[in-house]
């Protein structure tokens, strides 16, 4: 086996390897991780105008109705989302690599905690329809963020491979089925 397909072999591995370990913690990592660093930021900007506490995950409003942010509110499966295009997208420099999943974790950190602020006031100032834009934001643009965070790395970061389909098609060229 020549040293180039020895290392794509390699990078092949790590990579897919890093992606089950992460996915076996039943995303555990990314909410461990992301959630304090979700409600935290949302607690200190309604702490500037409004009167208000934070008792574990819940934002407790003087005049107005709690909000209690559970995990689908911090997105943890959109930053794996984001972590599988990355790690399943072969040929990417390591230093490239970490650079990218940073921006894009950063990138969604702060639509996620804008989409909740804005969800949050529609709630707490009785928006009729709170119910729709809700599950709108969350089935919908929740994903769209993460395509459009995607597609925007792909071109800033100059990516030539995608995700999945480049590996497979590197596996079947060298395996004996072609």
């Amino acid at each position: 086996m020549k040293e180039e397909d020895k290392e794509h072999l390699f990078d092949l591995l790590v990579r897919y390897s890093l992606l089950i370990l992460t996915g076996v913690s039943s995303l555990f990592v990314f909410y461990f991780v992301f959630r304090p660093l979700t409600i935290y930021p949302i607690y200190f900007i309604f702490n500037f105008f409004f009167d208000i506490k934070l008792i574990g995950n819940v934002l407790l409003f003087a005049k107005y109705p709690s909000i209690q942010l559970i995990d689908s509110c911090i997105a943890g499966a959109a930053y794996y989302l984001l972590l599988i295009l990355n790690l399943s997208t072969p040929r990417i420099k390591i230093e490239k690599r970490i650079s990218m999943i940073f921006y894009s974790f950063l990138s969604l950190w702060i639509l996620n905690i804008i989409r909740i602020i804005i969800l949050t006031l529609l709630f707490i100032f009785g928006f009729a329809f709170f119910e729709f834009t809700h599950k709108l934001f969350w089935y919908g643009l929740s994903l769209v963020f993460v395509i459009a965070i995607w597609f925007i790395q792909i071109k800033i970061y100059k990516v030539k491979e995608m995700p999945f389909i480049s590996d497979l098609k590197y596996i079947y060229n060298k395996s004996s089925l072609k």
